[in-house]
């Protein structure tokens, strides 16, 4: 049996069998033909070298998905908590619905107080300190999605370079209490 490759159809063909054979192809042996199959299997292209010699090639890396990279940073960035009036707060998605709910109950009802788990436990708050936390992890988690926005235009604008990716997010250290007000 004789095998041949083409590179204009981009395949082999076999004779006897096959009448239809290219111009351009050229015949391969049997380990040749074997060795582009197993690479293809791999992942591996075939380029067409010198005299149409058909040759592996690894593929070319895929670019890098840096808008989904950003995206993951800023969740994770998003989840590293705030401190507010010396107490750890979580600001994982499920503590931020958490928050807010217990935020609405203080704005309805100023007399309000509840048990409120931190990091470090339990303790009993009133309305103000709801409200204050409410805004400290509404301004933390605002702050990790303005940071997203801003790589995001970076990598648009072609001006994104990957060490940007570790700079300029919020810190859990405690807001300004004037920024909450």
């Amino acid at each position: 049996m004789k095998i041949f490759v083409s590179p204009t159809v981009d395949g082999f063909f076999h004779q006897p069998g096959n009448n239809n054979i290219p111009e351009d192809a050229v015949q391969i042996t049997t380990d040749q033909y074997a060795i582009l199959l197993r690479g293809l299997s791999e992942g591996k292209s075939i380029v067409w070298g010198g005299e149409g010699v058909p040759v592996l090639v690894e593929p070319e890396p895929a670019a890098k998905d840096y808008k989904r990279v950003v995206a993951q940073e800023r969740f994770a960035r998003e989840a590293t908590g705030v401190s507010v009036d010396g107490l750890q707060i979580e600001t994982t998605r499920d503590s931020q619905a958490l928050i807010a709910s217990t935020g609405l109950s203080a704005v309805l009802d100023p007399e309000y107080r509840c048990n409120f788990k931190t990091v470090g436990g339990f303790v009993e708050i009133g309305a103000a300190q709801i409200i204050a936390i409410a805004k400290a992890v509404r301004a933390h988690v605002q702050a990790c999605f303005d940071r997203e926005l801003t790589l995001l235009r970076a990598i648009e604008a072609g001006e994104y370079h990957e060490d940007m990716l570790s700079q300029g997010w919020p810190d859990s250290t405690p807001p300004d209490p004037a920024e909450l007000q």
